[in-house]
């Protein structure tokens, strides 16, 4: 009888390790999202201008565009982006894009760098 106790506490105990450890053993990643601000030369946001980012290969010889995507930006100047689909969990960084603003006959680049579960943020002046 007290063998049985023992099995019966013991199986309890492993199942509930077992419940313990996979409910905290995985967690929901966090948004990876950037937030690109185009500022002309009055130091105003631009509204409506086309803001592109690129993802380009450093490999030799250099290889097609890696990461493409485009977008327009808002009523305030800003242009959203995410990157939930390209990264993953325990993953070493994301990604360092270059970014090219366009509106009507004024143009301007800059670079940003990704982090993961994190809300980047950058601002290409355009003239």
């Amino acid at each position: 009888m007290n063998t049985a106790i023992k099995s019966a506490f013991y199986g309890v105990l492993i199942v509930g390790m077992g419940v313990l450890f996979s409910s905290t053993g995985c967690r929901k990643k966090k948004d990876t999202t950037a937030i690109i601000y185009v500022i002309d030369a009055q130091n105003d946001r631009v509204a409506g201008a086309q803001v592109v980012i690129k993802g380009e290969s450093t490999t030799t010889p250099p290889q097609a565009v890696i990461l493409f995507d485009t977008t327009e930006t808002d009523g305030s100047g800003a242009a959203y982006f995410n990157f939930n689909e390209v990264y993953q969990l325990g993953q070493a960084g994301v990604a360092v894009l270059n970014i090219e603003a366009r509106k009507d006959v004024l143009s301007g680049q800059g670079i940003i760098k990704i982090e993961q579960e994190k809300e980047s943020e950058e601002s290409v002046f355009i003239q």
